[in-house]
């Protein structure tokens, strides 16, 4: 749980490096946690800061690819719903431990989708799987559906800024979801429209994201 929270719903489909460089920013300049919640523009996915850029290649040959700051697996942005908690500084989220911080948070989302009729459970204690397919490969505090498949998963990146938990879900999300998403998480919730300046955004997009040495870097 967070003392207070904004809650941002970027409408605008955005290619890979460029969403991954607004959540970057967010980590660099915010001072109040923020929940954002994203789309993709057609034909991209996602994958872990450890998973080799082949595997991904592998999984979705189709789909252009981008490598995150986080961890976790490969996921296909097709039809996922996709966000991010930032939390700055050292109290909150961004004080606990990882496997903490990543139950806490979807504790709150587990609860959002029950609020919304669907029926949640935790993976077992006993699920180390990392790297792969993110949906068929759940780990500790990732959620599943009543049947045990995995519907939700995310990785972590922590900084002297704070922390970075990037989250995709399976099932269908809309801003309903993320308003009870972000009352869950936090008591004091407050709609924000933020607009990244795009300067920066192009910077972190040909320094990092969008380049061959960061794409191909494993």
């Amino acid at each position: 749980m967070t003392e207070t929270l904004q809650l941002w719903i970027d409408d605008d489909p955005r290619g890979g490096p460029e969403n991954m460089a607004i959540d970057q920013w967010l980590l660099e300049t915010v001072k109040t946690p923020v929940l954002r919640v994203y789309r993709w523009s057609p034909g991209w996915g996602s994958f872990g800061f450890f998973v080799p850029l082949k595997d991904a290649e592998a999984h979705t040959p189709d789909r252009s690819w981008v490598r995150r700051w986080t961890g976790g697996g490969i996921v296909d942005h097709a039809r996922d719903w996709t966000y991010t908690v930032v939390d700055p500084g050292r109290d909150g989220l961004a004080g606990l431990r990882g496997a903490a911080s990543y139950r806490v948070i979807h504790e709150a989302l587990a609860s959002a989708l029950q609020s919304g009729g669907h029926e949640v459970v935790f993976a077992p204690a006993d699920a180390p799987s990392r790297g792969g397919d993110c949906f068929s490969q759940p780990v500790e505090h990732d959620l599943c559906d009543g049947s045990g498949k995995k519907i939700s998963g995310a990785g972590q990146r922590r900084t002297k800024d704070g922390l970075l938990h990037q989250g995709s879900l399976s099932v269908a999300g809309d801003d309903e979801l993320a308003a009870r998403f972000a009352a869950a998480l936090s008591g004091q919730v407050e709609h924000a429209v933020i607009a990244p300046p795009a300067a920066r955004i192009s910077e972190l997009v040909a320094e990092r994201y969008g380049s061959g040495a960061w794409l191909n870097r494993r």
